[in-house]
């Protein structure tokens, strides 16, 4: 039955399309239009009860939430592509962390300012300076960490690429046309970091399909 991505090439649809392209595995994308509301309805809330984008098919098995489907690629797919995950005490227990940082942290903040200075530009709407500017510091204080952390490992989890740096290739790639940028090149290991996974041969298959649609 092969694997099927429901969703579209942009927001949290794009860690599940980045894992399998580092995973090197075929995959059917099938667009949700959500203009129509097709997210709303029973069809497509029998893969996610949610109503939100993306879901997921592997075979009989079905997922939802863009991290969990992550995890599960990496996991079930550990010997093909990229290992995106690691097992062992230390390393296992940074990732843990890194991934929690994601999701709690950096990814709340981003989405806020990426909403207001970019996709509420792109729907015409007027941007909230206040919001903008309360999030800016929030978000300087967090790279201050990031940057700490990354003067000492090339990658969040330690040496190597994992589920820790790719879940934040969305939300970098939309701040690459923001003023937001700024406060990452003000950083030189976060600068670096960033520059590094977003040149990745994977996620430019990413970026080139997001470019199609």
């Amino acid at each position: 039955m092969g694997i099927k991505v429901h969703g579209i090439p942009h927001g949290a649809t794009l860690r599940v399309l980045a894992a399998l392209e580092e995973k090197e595995i075929d995959f059917e994308l099938v667009t949700v239009d959500l203009r129509t509301g097709a997210h709303k309805q029973p069809p497509f809330l029998s893969l996610n009860p949610f109503g939100q984008i993306p879901a997921f098919e592997d075979g009989d098995l079905k997922l939802f939430e863009s991290r969990a489907i992550t995890k599960y690629i990496a996991c079930n797919y550990e010997s093909q592509g990229t290992p995106l995950v690691k097992k062992e005490g230390k390393q296992m227990a940074d990732l843990a962390i890194w991934l929690e940082v994601e999701a709690h942290q950096f990814d709340p903040v981003a989405t806020k300012l990426n909403y207001e200075l970019v996709y509420k530009t792109f729907m015409g709407l007027e941007t909230g300076n206040a919001i903008v500017e309360e999030n800016e510091a929030k978000f300087a204080k967090i790279l201050n960490v990031y940057e700490a952390r990354l003067a000492n490992s090339k990658y969040l989890a330690g040496d190597s690429f994992t589920l820790a740096d790719l879940h934040h290739l969305p939300g970098l790639q939309y701040m690459q046309a923001t003023k937001v940028k700024q406060l990452l090149d003000e950083r030189p290991h976060v600068s670096a970091w960033r520059k590094d996974i977003l040149a990745r041969p994977a996620w430019a298959k990413v970026v080139a399909l997001q470019k199609e649609t």
